[in-house]
């Protein structure tokens, strides 16, 4: 049962971090799974933030953390934090996503992205944020979000 308002389905507190949400570990070898530790929680009204541990498997050739990696970590915020920042509960898929890279992400320190739920329609939710690190923006981003209804 989801007893707390907003809870993304199948989220429960994570005991290595006070006051966060996680699905626990994703499955090994999963797509989701190349992300590592998930962790999100809201953050005032129409706000949440997500995180992510970026490692050395998150680097690119150049030093930085890889791009693809980057929008991977952006789209799942989308869903867990959209969740947490008042996203209705649904199936949702991506319908678009565009990110800015305003700076290079390391491995060893989190990554948080700020989501803000915009505004959220029968089929559709947008939203925007920035991720930081060290409290420095290093990506923006939009998305939406379309709300699937099974018909059956």
């Amino acid at each position: 049962m989801n007893d707390v308002p907003n809870r993304p389905s199948g989220a429960r507190e994570d005991p290595d971090h006070p006051g966060w949400l996680s699905y626990g570990d994703f499955p090994s070898g999963s797509f989701a799974g190349a992300t590592g530790k998930l962790l999100f929680k809201a953050d005032g009204e129409g706000r949440a933030i997500t995180r992510m541990f970026p490692t050395a498997a998150h680097m690119n050739l150049g030093g930085s953390i890889h791009g693809g990696a980057v929008m991977s970590f952006i789209d799942m915020a989308l869903f867990a934090g959209g969740r947490c920042a008042g996203m209705a509960e649904g199936h949702y898929v991506t319908l678009d996503l565009t990110t800015h890279f305003l700076g290079r992400g390391r491995a060893g320190e989190p990554l948080d992205a700020h989501v803000e739920l915009i505004r959220q329609t029968r089929s559709f939710a947008f939203l925007q944020g920035v991720v930081r690190q060290d409290g420095e923006p290093c990506y923006s981003f939009t998305g939406t979000l379309k709300r699937i209804r099974d018909r059956s």
